[in-house]
């Protein structure tokens, strides 16, 4: 380490203790200073016309409210609080804020993390814990916010808003903070111990919508879990934690700045109207402001170049420049000879060594990039004038520290742009440059190819004698480019010219009033900005003398810049605020030092609106060992305009310059007023001098055409003068919006014909034409339309007491865009020591300090860990790369608290459900409903069924290993068995616990012929009893016909085994033959995905006729061959694999989807092997194969697997069509010669187990693309493929013969037309008879199957399927040759979400969930007590589960217009899934509450 190298034994322990403070706090704060985020110091104000008094006696205790004596501070705990090193009124104005906040007692519920899943960095990795006073509380370190007493509240003269007497400001007489770590916590307040859902009395108080909507089915479904009241844990910790969130949620919301907008359904936001209470400019138009003329002298020089050559030449023992080693001590001096000779060599090596003559690699006016580190600054200079005095373009950059640094590849824009193919520098850098393996330098990403040449003097060569470089008058030929990082990352080369160089030169030294040989002590970066003005431009016109003091040697030795001052007796000093700060933390036992000499100490961001308590603090400090008040110049200054304006020297006890105490909320409507109400959002600003010399000035509207602002209006600074930058070299576009501007008046006319440049800086200008600077656009954050600066909510952050949490020079504040308006962001590292519980606890009181004092919401506060946060080459936080990082999920957040419920004020008023009814308009006139076509589509004709009696036809065609004879004959000795030994009943259940094959299919005949009815069910998975077994409890509970049955044991299970070894040898006596066909052929019990168990009755009519149904459709004949890999306990997977067969007589292939598991290739072989051209499968297998074989294409087509042979594929499934999921599935293997029209998808439902199903005689599957915005409001309409808020909807298969659909409101039970979402209604003979038992609620059963329209066709009767479909009619023609009528089917009614009066499909949510990071493997959706609830399974490291969370609110927020309740990360595999491969959200749901997730994190979004 640097500091290691000073002799620090002779040093008294207290000033050790203050450099080891002093080191890791140079470690720690922003250095980069271009974003005005700088160090602030103690609360020091000045009334002007009298100094400061001098410091007290560091051990001398000044006023305090603190009751407890200041202990000596040899080695200070962390709990002391130290009054010089706080922004006392900051301080004081958040401790109000949080006052009444405390009043509330209101507590936030802690999210809830996994211990396991983030471990701390290790301790080498991190920062170490702090030792002395870094681990106080200093206050906000930058935030000065000053009291103004007894302002005239008139605006008519500026001198009211200017406060010229700061009364009541002084040194050390602020109160104590009940924030300092001396004071109890404020903890989160026990909430009562009320179960969850007795808040939902309460909740018509919550600003949030209306409840979800009640299930009609699902209400009845008993609960699995145990001690719950209404299916809620009462003791559930997330219950609780919940119930906070609820509470939390109860108190008032912010009033947005405007009324909430209307949804006009077309267009989601309006234009916001303007808040009539909003303040005003009342001014008149501002006049431009001139800078003094620019002064002419005989002796300046015609180029800067010319300078140099005169000093090198009669001043050669002149020094140039001084550079201090690591201790403090100077290493070399650069005289000006020297620089002279070295800068020649390096023009003429340049010119004439590289290449060669006929081919020179650089010729004038070519760009040349300088890469030195700030330790170097003498090898700049010599490079920098080398270059000017080749006539080739200097383009000095940040060296790159690894290939994948921050910022790298927005530095290889600037050097594309600027066509950089060279780079200069030192020996030492370059061997410190990353290399690839064979020792070349690496190639940097998004840099173009270098060539690197060594500048050290060894290597130049001496020019011959008849050489002389060519020093042209200055003219407009750019002469060097500086670097500007916009406030998106992009770095942008801004070009000077050779008169703008010399004319800035000639300017600055009429401001600052420099003379030949005077000393400059210089700590800025001599690369950019003021450092290079002065310190290398300016100093070299007027033989000035510069001491550089890089940013290592202040890391070292905070003080040394203070003492060159004083060794020297420097007569101007270039810092800024940090440098004045770490200063005055040094100072003791310096008795010795001197800074009388001090004529100007240049303040670079003074602009810096909080640098006003810097400069006093220092002043108070300093005023002892000589400084005067008068010779502190703060200055403002932008990469464009160069330097806008500098305080001038004051002279000696002449009055000190005036302050002004404005409102902040009048700063955030871009207003100036004085600050008379409300103390705690004042801001102080110091002015930053007049205009620089031979310049014009106006002040104009940030946004829009640059119109002239009114004198009590901020507005963005321009200037016209021949001192600035004259383009963005190579990208002509923004130069013209940025470098060629033309103010216009109110009527928009231009003011004149001369250009004037932006600036960047915000500001106006004051009485006697002082500029005012408040901040800087690139940190401006617009939120619902006003403005506010990121540099005042990092002081106010840090004014809540971070020190045992945060780092508090790494905070980043920025603004992401989500939902039509921008919300900021916080993000901090957070302390390796910090708890859970602290890190917590300062996010709440960060956000309501912000909320309190700025009156904005924050969208985000997330903490990192420990030197995690990307840095800018001189250690401050990079803001872009932290942004995107946010953006991209790459932020890996340890503590994270989004609120969107607080700041996101602009969605739309809930929708408003109208009063449902059936009037006039509504009755049907021929096939129309209110103007449109009906929404019907029917099936052909079924025909005369043949033969209903189904356990006869047994042709002898194999099925799988077994014949329909051989079946007949095993069906036989089964029903021998169970008259034998049953003891059963005609119509008795009997429950088929079987694995899937031949045995099942033998049993469930052998009942029928018995005259039995059977209810197959899916076995009990042996390595999943807790889960599976309840399931087949509760159908064999459900299905017993009566208690007294269920009681004597007369229902029997029969298991594989015990048939099969112990069958009878004899038939039956007889066969049972059903005296009709309605009577009760099987049960069909399966779950649904709302977690509810439904068993439905099958008739034998029913039976026969889907059987024939199907047989039509997809032209089953008895030659033919299908391969059904589907689960064949329920629904169409039982008909295909139990009956179809059977009826249609042709040969079936059963493939159990279980087998996929041990073989994943088995269906799709199978399919190859057998030539089958109709096979029908579900989801899940479907998934499977494209996940585990979608890379191994190759390899299957090398095994000679062809699918070029199937002609249809049917995805058996009760829901809507998984498109993503077939395309895929289609796309890949597509090289197996699956054609792309042979995915199809088939539709059932518990009421009737096939709707829909694409036979080979049908139109091709539509897709069609609706408007989600409208589907919400029930309506659909169709919109181009790509359009915005566009749903991809594919039909869901060829309505089955014998089949009537209609969609209806399901509330009016109306028909609807077919431009409405509806739920969709059945007719048809093959619908179920109706629930065999919904756990005693029969009532059920005549409303779902023998239900009838509420007008238009009382006869006929329809059964509900409880899913929302529409119709649409095509262009495509069906068997018949009539129009196609598609159906459409879009979600269950029971698992919608009603929120905000709007209906949302969980699926559509989960699909924007799932796309929104790579990691996330699938999710889930539910509602519980109007919180919407996001499960996520993380499939990648734990690190990421936080990043997760604000991208999936934000994604459900853009796309869906929700705010997200909370959000839970989990491992894959947690989110149930049943066999049809349907997610089991209810399941899930309950779960979650009953807190058995095991969940990574919880986040509750406040």
């Amino acid at each position: 380490m640097a500091d290691r190298a000073m002799d620090l034994s002779g040093v008294p322990k207290e000033v050790r203790d203050q450099l080891a403070e002093l080191d890791l706090e140079l470690s720690e704060v922003s250095l980069c200073g271009s974003q005005g985020v700088e160090l602030s110091l103690p609360d020091v104000q000045l009334t002007p016309g009298h100094s400061a008094e001098p410091s007290p006696s560091p051990e001398a205790p000044g006023p305090s409210t603190s009751s407890a004596p200041r202990s000596h501070r040899g080695h200070r705990s962390g709990g002391t609080r130290d009054d010089r090193y706080r922004s006392d009124i900051h301080t004081e104005l958040v401790q109000a804020a949080l006052a009444k906040h405390k009043e509330e007692k209101m507590g936030l519920p802690m999210p809830t993390k996994r211990r396991s899943a983030f471990v701390q960095s290790p301790v080498e990795n991190c920062t170490p814990p702090d030792t002395s006073s870094a681990s106080e509380d200093e206050g906000s370190l930058r935030r000065q916010a000053a009291l103004s007493v007894a302002l005239a509240q008139s605006l008519q003269s500026p001198d009211y808003w200017i406060n010229r007497s700061l009364q009541g400001s002084s040194t050390s007489s602020s109160a104590s903070s009940t924030l300092s770590h001396g004071e109890p916590k404020i903890q989160p307040l026990p909430q009562p111990s009320t179960a969850i859902v007795d808040v939902l009395a309460h909740l018509s108080r919550l600003d949030l919508p209306p409840a979800v909507k009640g299930m009609s089915r699902g209400q009845s479904r008993c609960s699995m879990l145990d001690n719950t009241a209404d299916g809620v844990p009462v003791n559930s910790r997330v219950s609780t934690k919940i119930q906070q969130l609820l509470n939390t949620l109860k108190r008032p919301k912010r009033p947005p700045l405007s009324e909430f907008f209307l949804d006009d359904s077309e267009e989601i936001v309006e234009v916001q109207q303007p808040d009539p209470n909003t303040p005003k400019p009342e001014g008149r138009q501002i006049i431009p402001v001139k800078g003094e003329p620019l002064g002419v002298v005989s002796n300046w020089p015609p180029a800067l170049q010319a300078s140099l050559a005169r000093w090198g030449a009669t001043q050669a023992k002149s020094p140039a420049l001084s550079v201090l080693d690591i201790t403090g001590k100077p290493l070399y001096t650069l005289t000006y000879g020297k620089l002279w000779s070295r800068s020649l060599k390096l023009a003429y090596t340049l010119l004439n060594k590289l290449g060669t003559k006929a081919e020179p690699v650089l010729k004038p006016g070519d760009r040349v990039a300088l890469v030195y580190p700030n330790s170097d600054p003498g090898m700049l200079w010599v490079a920098f004038y080398g270059c000017l005095l080749a006539e080739v373009i200097p383009v000095p950059i940040e060296v790159p520290l690894s290939r994948q640094d921050s910022g790298s590849q927005q530095i290889g824009f600037l050097l594309g742009s600027c066509g950089v193919g060279l780079a200069l520098t030192s020996e030492v850098c370059l061997k410190g440059l990353p290399k690839t393996p064979n020792g070349e330098i690496m190639q940097f990403k998004g840099w173009p190819r270098m060539k690197w040449v060594v500048t050290d003097t060894k290597y130049l060569t001496k020019p011959s004698k008849d050489w002389q470089p060519h020093i042209p008058t200055a003219n407009t030929d750019t002469a060097y480019i500086e670097y500007k990082a916009t406030k998106e990352g992009t770095v942008m080369g801004v070009a000077v010219s050779k008169i703008s160089m010399l004319t800035h030169c000639q300017a600055l030294t009429q401001a600052c009033n420099y003379c030949e040989g005077e000393t400059l002590v210089n700590v800025l970066d001599c690369k950019k900005d003021m450092g290079l003005w002065h310190g290398v431009l300016t100093s070299v016109m007027n033989r000035i003398h510069t001491i550089s003091v890089p940013y290592a040697v202040m890391k070292a030795c905070p003080m040394s810049w203070v003492q060159r001052v004083h060794i020297h007796k420097a007569r101007v000093a270039l810092v800024k605020c940090r440098d004045l700060h770490w200063a005055m933390m040094a100072h003791r036992e310096q008795k010795d030092t001197n800074l009388s000499s001090i004529r100007m100490l240049i303040v670079a961001d003074g602009a810096n609106p909080w640098s006003v308590s810097s400069c006093d603090a220092f002043l108070n400090v300093f005023q002892a060992h000589g400084l005067k008040p008068e010779v502190i110049c703060p200055c403002a200054s932008s990469a464009e305009a160069l330097t806008v304006a500098i305080r001038r020297p004051g002279a000696r006890g002449a009055p000190l310059p005036a302050r002004a105490i404005l409102s902040m909320a009048g700063l955030s409507h871009s207003v100036i007023r004085v600050n008379t109400e409300d103390k705690n959002s004042a801001l102080t600003v110091q002015d930053v001098g007049h205009v620089m010399p031979g310049a014009l000035m106006c002040i104009v509207k940030p946004d829009g055409p640059p119109q002239l602002c009114k004198t009590d209006e901020i507005g963005e600074i321009v200037l016209n003068s021949r001192a600035g930058g004259t383009m963005y070299y190579g990208l002509p576009g923004v130069t013209k919006n940025t470098f060629e501007v033309i103010p216009v008046n109110q009527a928009g006319a231009p003011i004149g014909e001369i250009a004037f440049t932006r600036t960047g800086l915000l500001g106006f200008v004051g009485p006697g034409s002082l500029v005012f600077v408040v901040g800087k656009i690139e940190g401006l954050l617009s939120v619902s339309g006003r403005r506010h600066n990121a540099d005042d909510l990092v002081a106010t952050a840090l004014a809540v007491e971070p020190v045992k949490t945060v780092y508090r020079g790494r905070i980043a504040v920025f603004s992401v865009t989500a939902f039509y308006d921008e919300r900021i962001v916080v993000v901090a590292e957070q302390r390796p020591d910090a708890s859970e519980e602290d890190s917590f606890q300062w996010m709440s009181r960060v956000l309501q300090a912000i909320d309190s004092i700025h009156q904005v919401g924050l969208y985000c506060l997330a903490l990192v860990p420990a030197n995690t946060l990307p840095k800018t080459p001189l250690g401050g936080i990079h803001i872009c790369e932290t942004k995107q990082n946010f953006l991209d999920g790459n932020l890996h957040p340890c503590n994270i608290l989004l609120c969107p419920h607080t700041c996101v004020t602009n969605l739309p008023k809930p929708r408003q459900k109208q009063p449902v009814g059936v009037g006039p308009a509504s009755i049907m006139v021929g096939n129309l409903v209110a103007g449109k076509r009906m929404a019907q589509a029917v099936g052909r004709e079924l025909g005369v069924v043949e033969d209903q009696d189904l356990i006869r036809k047994v042709p002898g065609v194999a099925v799988c290993t077994s014949t329909c004879l051989q079946l007949h004959k095993r069906a036989e000795k089964i029903t021998a068995a169970l008259m034998e030994k049953g003891g059963l009943n005609t119509g008795d259940n009997v429950v088929l616990l079987y694995p899937p094959g031949i045995d099942l299919i033998a049993a469930f005949y052998g009942c029928l012929y018995a005259g039995v009815v059977p209810v197959t069910v899916r076995p009990p998975h042996p390595q999943n009893l807790t889960a599976t077994l309840p399931t087949v409890r509760m159908i064999i509970d459900v299905s017993a016909p009566s208690p007294a049955q269920h009681s004597n044991k007369r229902l029997l299970l029969v298991q594989s085994k015990i048939i099969t070894n112990d069958l009878p040898r004899k038939r039956p006596p007889q066969i049972y033959k059903p005296p009709t066909a309605e009577m009760l052929a099987y049960l069909d019990f399966s779950v649904s995905t709302t977690g509810m168990l439904t068993g439905v009755k099958m008739s034998h009519a029913a039976v026969s006729t889907l059987c024939r149904s199907i047989k039509l459709q997809c032209e089953l004949y008895s030659s033919r061959q299908i391969a059904i890999c589907l689960d064949p306990y329920c629904g169409l997977g039982f008909v295909l694999w139990c009956l179809s067969s059977v009826y249609s007589g042709h040969q079936s292939i059963l493939i159990p989807p279980l087998e996929l598991e041990s073989s994943l290739p088995v269906w799709l072989s199978t399919l190859s092997q057998y030539k089958i051209r109709d096979t029908f499968c579900s989801y899940s297998v479907m998934e499977l194969c494209t996940k585990g074989l979608g890379t191994q294409t190759e390899m299957l087509k090398a095994r000679g697997l062809n699918l070029s042979c199937v002609r249809s594929c049917v995805v058996i499934a009760e829901e809507r069509p998984r498109l993503l999921l077939t395309q895929s599935f289609s796309k890949l293997f597509k090289d197996l010669g699956l054609s792309p029209r042979a995915v199809s998808t088939a539709f059932g439902s518990r009421v009737n187990l096939a709707l829909c199903m694409q036979g080979t005689a049908g139109p091709d599957p539509s897709t069609v693309y609706v408007d989600m915005k409208s589907l919400r409001h029930d309506r659909v309409r169709l919109v181009e493929r790509g359009a915005p808020q566009s749903l991809p909807l594919m039909e869901s298969g060829t309505i089955l013969p014998g089949v009537r659909v209609i969609i209806v409101n399901p509330e009016t039970r109306g028909p609807l037309g077919d431009s409405h979402l509806g739920e969709i209604w059945v007719s048809s003979t093959h619908s179920a008879s109706g629930y065999y038992t919904i756990y005693g609620e029969e009532s059920l059963q005549a409303d779902h199957f023998n239900t009838t329209l509420s007008f238009g066709e009382p006869q006929t009767l329809w059964a509900r399927t409880g899913y929302l479909g529409f119709v649409k009619r095509t262009e495509l023609l069906d068997s018949t040759g009539d129009l196609h009528d598609a159906l459409f089917v879009v979600g269950s009614l029971d698992e919608t979400l009603e929120l905000r009066g709007l209906r949302y499909h969980p699926i559509d949510i989960e699909t924007s969930v799932s796309r929104t990071h790579r990691s996330i493997a699938e999710s889930a959706v539910f509602t519980w007590t109007n919180l919407l609830v996001v499960v996520a399974e993380l499939s990648g490291s734990e690190q990421e589960a936080l990043d997760l969370v604000p991208l999936v609110t934000n994604v459900v927020l853009e796309e869906h217009h929700l705010i997200v309740g909370v959000v839970v990360i989990v491992d894959p595999g947690v989110i149930p899934i049943n066999s049809r491969g349907e997610k089991q959200r209810m399941h899930l749901r309950d779960s979650f509450l009953a807190d058995q997730l095991d969940p990574i994190y919880v986040a509750y979004n406040m």
